[in-house]
């Protein structure tokens, strides 16, 4: 995706609150806010860290939304206001950073563990841990509360102002995912990032010359925890919570799902994925049957995969070259009778 496009669609989201409340009514202007358009962007961020582990690491991990809640449940149990009270007493300015941190760590955890492994047997193990964390949770009463999980995590109050009104929330969302996006882009052109794609792509020619292609992938988990980690301290103040079933086997999938609708090849797939999937899964109800929500994204996933099997990006970079292809025929056609 080309800068121009990157800025003219932050253009496009950062116009979009005033734009929904001119076309629609205040209520509903807010629903899309925060539910269509904050949704998409919070969901995005944890899409955002598989997606750089996927195009620029090679890797395909399904523990990216237990790193995120793994942020989420280090502020809910850290956070001054929780309920119930597991530590407590500490503002979101301490607890949150706590709780990204230890995303981060999770995320080298991770890595150090998979580092050795791909393709089936990454995927089994990543799977192998977020199930792991998703039962321990679920059965520890004394620090997560167990299935309940912990509520009334609603964000700090900036200037007067409660975190989750909808236009703060939505702008707060907005600032993150774009400076992760971009932090995303820059890193990949620094020598860490060219190195981890030279990795990808060739790990033994690249432990020939010399660099460290264990640490570098060890590395490349722990950047993409600290991008989960950001993703799931917003997904928790969104749902105001976190409980076990918001990080267990579905949520991972629904990650992965989000990745591939929007397309592996680049960063920006996550966020038009993660838009994708907030829409069905918003309207589920009146689109098909809110029961068969998962028979419905899966029908729109496979469709989108025999179509164009890098989602939704791959196909909008294959367009121009589509619409090519008439021309040079009767041009073609045209040399041909001349």
């Amino acid at each position: 995706m080309s800068a121009r496009l990157s800025l003219l669609a932050f253009a496009v989201l950062l116009a979009a609150p005033f734009l929904l409340g001119l076309a629609m009514p205040q209520a509903q202007a807010q629903f899309w806010t925060v539910n269509i358009l904050g949704r998409a962007l919070v969901y995005g961020i944890v899409a955002l860290s598989l997606t750089f582990l996927a195009t620029y690491g090679g890797f395909v991990s399904l523990a990216q939304m237990t790193v995120a809640g793994i942020a989420g449940y280090g502020v809910a149990i850290l956070v001054e206001g929780a309920v119930p009270g597991i530590v407590g007493g500490l503002p979101y300015a301490l607890a949150v950073p706590a709780g990204i941190l230890a995303a981060t760590l999770a995320g080298l955890l991770i890595g150090a563990i998979a580092v050795r492994t791909r393709d089936i047997y990454l995927l089994m193990i990543t799977l192998a841990l977020a199930m792991a964390v998703s039962r321990f949770a679920e059965s520890n009463i004394d620090w997560f509360n167990g299935y309940e999980g912990i509520r009334n995590v609603v964000g700090p109050t900036l200037f007067g102002v409660p975190f989750r009104q909808p236009h703060l929330f939505y702008y707060a969302s907005l600032a993150a995912a774009a400076a992760l996006y971009a932090g995303v882009l820059y890193l990949v052109r620094t020598p860490f990032g060219l190195v981890l794609q030279a990795i990808r792509d060739n790990p033994r020619r690249a432990a020939a010359l010399g660099y460290d292609v264990a640490l570098h992938r060890i590395a490349a988990f722990g950047v993409a925890g600290f991008i989960a980690g950001c993703g799931g301290v917003l997904t928790t103040i969104y749902n105001i919570g976190i409980s076990p079933g918001s990080i267990g086997l579905g949520a991972s999938v629904n990650i992965l799902i989000i990745s591939v609708i929007g397309g592996l090849g680049h960063p920006v797939g996550a966020f038009v994925g993660s838009l994708i999937f907030a829409v069905f899964d918003t309207f589920a109800a009146s689109l098909y049957d809110r029961d068969r929500f998962n028979t419905l994204i899966g029908l729109v996933f496979l469709g989108i995969v025999l179509v164009s099997p890098d989602g939704i990006v791959g196909l909008a970079r294959r367009i121009p070259s589509l619409l090519r292809l008439p021309r040079r025929a009767q041009a073609a056609r045209a040399a041909e009778t001349g």
